[in-house]
């Protein structure tokens, strides 16, 4: 219990040193355009369900914030796992389709902005789509690292039992790899969110956390700015907990083999 306590205590100094240190810098400052209080910050994040700005209750864009991310995050983990396994396990899927990953990987969401409105226009696909984009590069190729490093040892021993192709693939190298795979949907969700404020920067968006924080940056309304931008960062930890709560319950035995 001591030792509980000492961790909880340990994981609250930072954020507790910054907000003081923003406390501090605000009244240094004392101007609100620049850095508000925390205190209006504060005000609000405890009213969400008042309208803010014309926009709707901050409940109201968060949500619609949520259904964009899950499409587009759920929809890149439908394509990008299986591809994933199929170009870590078999060597000619690799190599086909290898060399046109690494070329498009390292573009960043919003250079597919123009491209997304030709393809889709002034729509919610439009953004679902920058989100996918993120999101299914870290899914996908840490799927692939995650197949590729599956121990032989385990392969040679299901083919001296008589598994077929199949049930190798299936009953061993996907659970092995699943911490991996794992891995990649962590840090594709913190990417989808990270998307989902260049997403609602599109022309067809009028909701969301992103198009709450541009509209409030155009009226310098810094403290529903930073509100939005503290709940982003609230969820996404909340996803990322989550998700990290799996790997330590199921995938223990895997760290142990390393």
């Amino acid at each position: 219990m001591k030792l509980s306590l000492k961790n909880f205590l340990l994981k609250i100094v930072s954020p507790i040193c910054a907000i003081i240190l923003w406390e501090i810098l605000a009244i240094y400052i004392n101007n609100p355009v620049i850095l508000p209080r925390v205190e209006d910050v504060i005000n609000v994040l405890i009213h969400p369900f008042n309208g803010i700005l014309g926009t709707g209750s901050l409940v109201d864009n968060t949500i619609v914030s949520i259904k964009r991310v899950l499409s587009g995050f759920i929809l890149a983990s439908i394509v990008a796992v299986p591809l994933g396994i199929l170009m870590g396990y078999f060597t000619l899927v690799n190599n086909l389709l290898d060399t046109i990953i690494e070329m498009l990987r390292p573009i960043p969401p919003l250079a597919w902005v123009p491209l997304s409105l030709a393809w889709f226009g002034l729509g919610e696909m439009s953004m679902i789509f920058i989100i996918f984009i993120g999101a299914f590069f870290p899914i996908l190729i840490n799927t692939i690292s995650g197949v590729k490093s599956v121990p032989k040892p385990l392969i040679e021993a299901a083919l001296t039992l008589g598994a077929k192709e199949k049930d190798i693939l299936i009953k061993v190298v996907i659970p092995a790899s699943s911490p991996s795979i794992l891995t990649g949907l962590r840090v594709g969700a913190g990417i989808a969110w990270m998307c989902v404020v260049a997403a609602e920067m599109l022309p067809s968006s009028n909701s969301g956390l992103g198009y709450l924080i541009m509209y409030a940056y155009s009226l310098s309304r810094m403290d529903v700015v930073i509100a939005c931008m503290i709940i982003i960062g609230l969820i996404g930890l909340t996803l990322d907990r989550g998700l990290r709560y799996i790997e330590d319950k199921y995938f223990v035995w895997r760290k142990m083999l390393k």
